[in-house]
Formats: C-alpha cells, sequence, structure tokens
C-alpha cells in the first residue's frame, strides 16, 4: 500500500479512538460522532426546532470545520471556490438529512452503530450502499452539478466564521442557547474534549479526503477500495474497542437511540446515499469542503441545518425503541416522515434526471 492508503486507514483507527473516547467522556451510546445527529443538535439549540432532547451546540462540529481549515491552510490548499448550482445543493442538504435523520444517523454513526453490536444498521447500509448505486447510474448518465469558480478569500470563510460564532455562543452567551434537559442532546463530553477531538478528526479527515459516499462510488465505479479502507478500519476500531470495554451488545431492538423499521432505515439511507452523490461527498466531507474554503459545500451544511429543523417540526424524524420498567416501546418512521422520504426521493430522481448533460452528437 502506498503512502495515501495508510493514511486513510490511520484516519479510520482514529475516528475510531476519537468515537469510543468521546463516548466513554458523556456522548451518547454509539454517537461519539454523528454529522447528522450534532447539526440537528446544533439546529435545535438555536431554536431551529423544539425538540427539546435534541438541543445542544457541539463542539465537535466546530472541531472538524476548523481543523479541516488549519490543515488546509498548512498545506497550501485552502481555496475559496463557489457557483456550483448553489439552490439545489442546499436542496440536496435538505433531502440528506431528512433520510439519515429517518434512520437516526449520518453514514459515519451507520459505522458506529454497527462496531457496537447494533444489527438493525445493516438495513442502513444496505439502503446506503443502493443509494450510492443509483447515484453512480446517474454519474454514468452524464450528471453534473457544474463547475465552481473562484471567488473572493472571504467567501471561503463563511462556514468556519458560522462554526466560531456557535462556539462563541456556547462558552461567552448560553443564555441565548437551548439545552437539553433530557435525552440525548443532555448527553455530551465536556466542550474542551470535544473540540479537540473535533480538531484532530478534522485536520487528518482533510489530509485524507475520507468520505464514506466516495469510499463506495469508487468502489463501485472503478473497484478502488482506497478510501473504503478508511471506514473499514472505523468500524474494526470501533468493534475491538467495545468489546475490550464491555460495550459490544449485539441485539435487533433497543439499541441506543435507534429503531427497527428496516424498511424505513433502508430508504432513509438510500436518499442519504443517493444525494451525497450527487453532492460529492457524505455529510462528514462537506464539513471538511466547507472548512477548505467551499462556498457549495458551507451552503450545503446550511441546507442540512434547514432540513433537521424541518425533519423535527414535522416529524419526519425517526424515532427510538425504548424500554421502560421492562415494557418495550416500537419506535420508527412515523408516517410524516414516509411521505418526506418519499418526496425526498421523488425529487432526488428529478434532479438527478434534470441535471444529465449528454454530449451532443456531430453531424458529419
Amino acid at each position: 500500500m502506498n503512502k495515501n492508503k495508510y493514511l486513510v486507514i490511520c484516519t479510520g483507527v482514529v475516528v475510531g479512538l476519537a468515537a469510543l473516547a468521546l463516548t466513554a467522556a458523556g456522548n451518547p451510546a454509539n454517537m461519539g460522532f454523528c454529522i447528522a445527529c450534532f447539526l440537528r443538535d446544533i439546529a435545535g439549540g438555536l431554536g431551529l426546532h423544539s425538540a427539546e432532547k435534541v438541543q445542544y451546540l457541539r463542539p465537535e462540529i466546530v472541531g472538524l470545520v476548523l481543523g479541516a481549515t488549519i490543515a488546509a491552510f498548512a498545506s497550501k490548499e485552502f481555496r475559496a471556490r463557489a457557483g456550483s448550482a448553489p439552490a439545489l445543493r442546499f436542496v440536496l442538504g435538505m433531502i440528506v438529512m431528512v433520510g439519515a435523520l429517518a434512520f437516526l444517523g449520518c453514514p459515519l454513526r451507520m459505522v458506529l452503530r454497527l462496531g457496537g453490536g447494533d444489527v438493525t444498521a445493516i438495513a442502513g447500509l444496505i439502503g446506503f450502499a443502493a443509494g450510492i448505486g443509483a447515484g453512480v447510474l446517474c454519474l454514468k448518465k452524464g450528471f453534473s452539478l457544474g463547475r465552481a469558480r473562484k471567488v473572493q478569500k472571504a467567501d471561503g470563510f463563511v462556514l468556519p466564521g458560522f462554526v466560531i460564532a456557535v462556539l462563541a455562543l456556547l462558552l461567552l452567551a448560553p443564555s441565548f442557547i437551548r439545552f437539553s434537559q433530557a435525552g440525548p442532546g443532555a448527553s455530551h463530553a465536556p466542550w474542551l474534549i470535544s473540540l479537540a477531538g473535533g480538531l484532530v478528526v478534522g485536520v487528518l479527515a482533510q489530509k485524507s479526503r475520507l468520505c464514506m459516499a466516495g469510499g463506495l462510488r469508487d468502489m463501485f465505479l472503478f473497484r478502488d477500495f482506497h478510501l473504503l479502507t478508511g471506514f473499514i478500519a472505523i468500524f474494526v476500531t470501533v468493534l475491538v474497542g467495545n468489546l475490550v470495554l464491555g460495550n459490544f451488545n449485539p441485539t435487533l431492538a433497543v439499541q441506543p437511540i435507534a429503531h427497527h423499521d428496516y424498511v424505513w432505515s433502508f430508504l432513509g439511507m438510500a436518499m442519504a446515499g443517493w444525494g451525497s452523490v450527487l453532492l460529492g461527498g457524505c455529510p462528514l466531507r462537506q464539513l471538511i469542503l466547507s472548512g477548505e474554503g467551499s462556498g457549495d459545500s458551507a451552503v450545503t451544511v446550511f441546507g442540512m441545518l434547514v432540513g433537521a429543523a424541518l425533519a423535527h417540526n414535522f416529524g419526519m424524524a425517526g424515532n427510538a425503541d425504548a424500554m421502560t420498567d421492562g415494557v418495550f416501546t416500537a419506535g420508527g418512521v412515523a408516517q410524516t416522515g414516509r411521505i418526506g422520504i418519499v418526496i425526498g426521493l421523488v425529487l432526488l430522481a428529478i434532479i438527478s434526471y434534470a441535471n444529465l448533460h449528454r454530449e451532443e452528437k456531430q453531424n458529419d
């Protein structure tokens, strides 16, 4: 293996260790890192939705973006660029988020759930792969959102500036934000540990180009397993860590913040996978690209924040299974969530078809 492959695997190991450490420090089980969940919590903390159990300004997101920015500047890879169908990217960001929250996790958390023994996440993994396959077919047919162009450097600092403001609110003006008193939002590691974990992962993810959607996309398109090895490394690291710590719990129900509504988990993650391919990267990758100066990825992240708000304001997010006093309460995706997924899949099909660029045949 060449140097880059070692870097991807090393990044995967560090991400897995960071996820285990953050969970031990207070983050919810099987949620040491979850881009969808953490953006959802930030949306709630800023008052964009009123779901009281998922409101907190997660410093991990701040660290991921700033870590990518620091790494990009250090290697002279920071480039302010934008202009590649920003409105469509905003909509695609919303669609990806709705699908991920129906499943209750982004591609990264999907791997962490599997490493913790959450068998219900297999439906999400199969769905995510199916969605990537649909996106790859679109790419083969000529799908493109167009090319970004160079813009003023200030445009590249939009998302880094936003996450700095989020951190400032958390530390200097907590009275202006909402904090969960119970539920996932109330479970979090100390802010400094969370920020440090995000910074380390942000730096390595920028250097390695780690991306779950990109890994499966490259495997389907080119039989290239380079990026996918990083997520295999995350899974193995988390699996071994949970086994050593006694946190491995292989069951089909009552997993931490998960449900066993397999059909809609499949469809939700299929939507997230398809949208990620059209965007050129999974939610984690969008944060890293934003840190590198991509205004298009910044627009996508803002779309994800709005998507998280819509998912909870309209009851489209999944509901976790629960066990209370020995009584099992099944979770799953409500009717509004199912309607949202169907609408999202239809929109993906329309966006995909509308942006096919076939080469015109030249007449002799």
